[in-house]
């Protein structure tokens, strides 16, 4: 049976490796773009997700667990499908604005599960919060661009 602390530390896991993989589709997407608004935006949000990466990490070592390297299948898999699609697409920066858009939900909802599944420390509680938080306003911006394209 899984100690407290390896659940808390099991669940950050899980979102490192996501917001590492989100960090590599929003570079990869950034050297794609077209649009100078939307390759700025993809590369402040890879630069973002980095920054949310070494928290979560720092978070992770706080609870005495060990950090899994690597990104997550699922989101290798996206990043696979984007590669395709942004090769394929006529319209490029439309595709990955829709790429992005229907990842950014999903993170939301990565983080609504996590903060409502468990009972946090209020540090973990108020990082993983104040994470989800900018992802739900930028999300906002991105339907903002998605607009203009």
């Amino acid at each position: 049976m899984s100690t407290y602390t390896e659940i808390v530390g099991e669940k950050l896991n899980a979102l490192l490796e996501k917001t590492y993989d989100a960090e590599k589709g929003f570079k990869k997407a950034a050297e794609n773009a077209k649009g100078y608004d939307l390759k700025a935006y993809f590369k402040r949000k890879s630069i973002e997700r980095g920054n949310f990466g070494q928290a979560l990490r720092n978070e992770i070592q706080n609870f005495g667990q060990e950090i899994e390297e690597g990104g997550s299948m699922a989101g290798a898999m996206h990043r696979t499908w984007m590669d395709i699609e942004t090769f394929f697409s006529s319209d490029n920066d439309e595709s990955m604005l829709t790429a992005a858009i229907a990842g950014e939900k999903s993170a939301i909802e990565e983080y609504d599960d996590v903060l409502r599944e468990i009972n946090l420390p209020p540090s973990t509680a108020t990082l993983l919060a104040q994470q989800r938080n900018q992802i739900a306003s930028d999300l906002n911006t991105i339907k903002r661009l998605e607009d203009i394209s």
